[in-house]
């Protein structure tokens, strides 16, 4: 099931390099509607693993385990736990809606365009489902080629700095990874991760070992100060792109902590986590300033994502359940909402060819549906009770309480500082006086656009009124990275407790 799921959407590339013949016109309608059914199948194949997924326990599932390399120890090994079924499922419902979002602000070389766009998902499911140290290496990596063309093509006038800044810094930080997990592999004898996260590296390795892995994820979520890459990749990237950048690809690092960081260097893990509140701190409080004065639309809505990423890091080594579940939390209910808020702007984009926040005020009056739609992910974003934002704020608050005092109380000061922002935004793009010629005609939402918000205003509700439906999903999971976790430091006189 998960390799039909992880390269169905080679077969639709396939599919599309085959049909795609005749004038220009035929070759895009025929692309377009290639890679949007096998999106769409792909996304149905995916709530299958959901419905048969058995919440009970924190076994891996829907395991396919072949021999690779079987002289080197390296296999084909794939699974799904409750905590990467959910990312699965994230991706695979943003990239139908990428490419419905692509339909009409594509217009030049559309089959490569929704091809790269198949193949970035094929290697972003792949990412979460394999379940061997190099494999994962493989699929985390090749993310960067369709993430680098789509930018560097089909982005905007500095698109090739953008792209060749992303590709250099998060290039480095996974080089440093790959040598790290050379290392393991020598130590451990193996690259299967189920068996590395039951393995015990020694004490004096495990810094090394934690700040090589640190290198590479700490690029990808982005913590501060490793994060500059990012509001150029947004700013210059199509809407598209920007939307699979903030909601999946930056889930990667997070994701990375939980696979390798926490379970695999625990004693490492709780002598670093004083340096990640640091930084998670720093990036919540500073990037929220600085979103506060800017003036391009993406850019602005870009340092809003680093900010939200330092509360999963923040989260993710507070190292119990609320703090983890709510990291977690954090980052799909992010996927979702950073993602409407893209294409938000892509919609007014696509009309003027701006997102300069001063080119705009007063669209209420002529795009009320558009308003309204920007008023519930500008809300769910600040983290407005009965949305999702504010399950996973409120778990990862809970969860620095009782660690940090201190630390939870300077979280809390991104609370604050988003509505700031936020409505900063939202004030001078929807109200004031429609004065500007350019705006007296615009038109409000098309049946597409709709088509493209629905589902994301329904999940972004549904996490926000009734989120067990999701936690019950990661909590059997997390409890056993927590208890990982203990074992681990026991065998070393400390225990998370004692922290």
């Amino acid at each position: 099931m998960l390799s039909l799921l992880t390269f169905l959407p080679l077969v639709g590339v396939v599919m599309i390099l085959a049909i795609a013949r005749g004038n220009a016109a035929d070759v895009a309608r025929n692309s377009k509607y290639g890679a949007l059914w096998t999106s769409v199948v792909t996304f149905l194949v995916s709530l299958v693993l959901w419905f048969q997924f058995d919440k009970s326990t924190a076994e891996f599932q829907f395991v396919a385990h072949l021999d690779w390399m079987p002289q080197f120890g390296i296999s084909y090994h794939m699974g799904v736990d409750g905590i990467s079924l959910l990312f699965v499922l994230l991706t695979t419902l943003l990239v139908p809606i990428c490419i419905l979002a692509s339909w009409d602000s594509i217009k030049d070389r559309v089959k490569e365009f929704m091809v790269s766009f198949l193949i970035l998902e094929s290697f972003m499911i792949g990412m979460f489902c394999a379940l061997d140290m190099f494999l994962f290496y493989i699929f985390f990596e090749a993310v960067l080629i369709p993430m680098f063309i789509i930018i560097g093509v089909w982005g905007g006038p500095r698109r090739v700095y953008a792209a060749f800044k992303m590709f250099l810094y998060t290039l480095l930080g996974s080089v440093l990874m790959l040598v790290a997990m050379l290392a393991m592999y020598f130590e451990a004898g193996t690259s299967d991760m189920i068996e590395l996260m039951d393995y015990r590296f020694p004490i004096e390795m495990q810094p090394w070992l934690w700040l090589a892995f640190f290198a590479s994820f700490a690029i990808k979520v982005p913590m501060w100060p490793v994060h500059t890459w990012l509001p150029d990749a947004h700013v210059e990237a199509p809407t598209a792109g920007s939307v699979i950048l903030a909601g999946v690809l930056l889930k990667f690092g997070g994701y990375g902590f939980l696979r390798f960081s926490l379970p695999m260097f625990p004693d490492a893990t709780v002598m670093f986590a004083s340096l990640i509140f640091t930084l998670s701190i720093i990036a919540v409080i500073y990037t929220s300033l600085v979103a506060l004065a800017q003036t391009d639309m993406k850019k602005l809505i870009a340092y809003s994502s680093i900010a939200h990423m330092g509360f999963v890091t923040a989260g993710t080594f507070a190292l119990n359940v609320q703090g983890i579940e709510g990291a977690i939390y954090q980052m799909l209910s992010h996927g979702v909402v950073s993602a409407a808020l893209f294409l938000i702007v892509g919609v007014v984009y696509d009309r003027i060819h701006s997102r300069e926040i001063a080119v705009y005020g007063g669209l209420v009056k002529r795009m009320p549906a558009y308003s309204l739609v920007f008023m519930l992910f500008m809300l769910a974003s600040v983290g407005l009770p009965g949305t999702g934002g504010f399950v996973g704020e409120v778990l990862v608050l809970v969860g620095l309480f009782q660690v940090n005092t201190w630390v939870a109380a300077f979280a809390a000061t991104g609370v604050i500082l988003g509505a700031a922002y936020m409505l900063y935004l939202y004030r001078r793009v929807i109200f004031g006086q429609l004065t500007k010629e350019a705006l007296m005609k615009i038109q409000d939402l098309n049946a597409r656009e709709w088509l493209i918000f629905a589902p994301l205003i329904i999940i972004t509700l549904w996490m926000g009124i009734y989120p067990s439906s999701f936690l019950d999903f990661m909590h059997v999971s997390v409890q056993h990275l927590i208890s990982q976790i203990d074992t681990a430091l026991a065998a070393s006189g400390q225990s998370l407790a004692g922290r």
